[in-house]
């Protein structure tokens, strides 16, 4: 018998892939944010551009880990 995947793998998944999408475009275009924002918290020095890149690398490894959980919890897959 299979067992269904649970929407709360789906929702961690594709939370997983916006934060490693916009950790790719911070490491690509930093400015970004500022630009839809139209402020510059940091005066223009780049340390709020690598405060976002580390807060998103953080948000996209959490995203990863509680959805491989979910798997592994869902699917009877044992611990490592």
């Amino acid at each position: 018998m299979t067992r269904r995947t649970p929407v709360r793998f789906w929702i961690e998944s594709a939370l997983s892939c916006i934060s490693a999408a916009c950790l790719a475009l911070t490491l690509a275009w930093p400015q970004w944010i500022e630009g839809i924002v139209g402020v510059e918290p940091d005066g223009g020095d780049g340390s709020a551009e690598w405060g976002w890149t580390l807060a998103l690398a953080l948000a996209t490894v959490a995203c990863i880990a509680s959805a491989r959980r979910t798997w592994k919890r869902t699917h009877g897959v044992a611990p490592n």
